[in-house]
């Protein structure tokens, strides 16, 4: 009977830690910036993962602005590097997305734009403070792990309990 308890348990270590890690593929995809700035205010949106040396199409919803003078849809050639720059500024607070497609290659960034009299707080930090969580990955993964092994253990200590009941 210890022999299949044993069994069990190894078995369900196996499967935890034999299951392979979903999603994590290389990196075959665009960069895709993100960038912050306040209305009227523009910045600099830099792309890179593209083709190198060919067409790229910018398109924003009606409240960004790309480039100096007012589209929503703007196209430049990318570098010999795959890289394509874009400037955007918008007139209305809020976090917009800005697609670039360029050799049937798509990224989408992100641009945050805050109230222009954002900050008028009163305080001596520089900034926001902290609101996530900065645990190590690995540390979380080994709780998941420990979670995930105690209710086997659980299960298979049910189960033989149930089978030296019934013998």
């Amino acid at each position: 009977m210890a022999k299949k308890a044993f069994a069990a348990v190894v078995l369900a270590i196996l499967a935890i830690f034999a299951v392979p890690a979903a999603a994590n593929a290389a990196g075959y995809t665009p960069s895709a910036p993100s960038a912050t700035t306040t209305v009227g205010g523009s910045t600099t949106l830099t792309f890179t993962g593209f083709p190198a040396n060919v067409p790229s199409t910018a398109t924003a919803p009606d409240a960004v602005t790309l480039a100096v003078f007012k589209a929503t849809t703007l196209s430049k050639p990318t570098n010999a590097d795959g890289a394509v720059s874009y400037t955007a500024s918008a007139t209305a607070p809020g976090t917009y997305t800005i697609t670039v497609t360029a050799g049937g290659v798509t990224a989408v960034g992100t641009l945050t734009v805050a109230p222009a009299d954002a900050g008028s707080g009163s305080g001596g930090g520089g900034g926001l403070p902290s609101t996530g969580y900065d645990a190590p990955v690995l540390i979380i993964w080994a709780a998941g792990g420990a979670l995930a092994l105690g209710i086997a253990l659980v299960v298979v200590l049910g189960i033989v309990r149930r089978q030296r009941a019934q013998a």
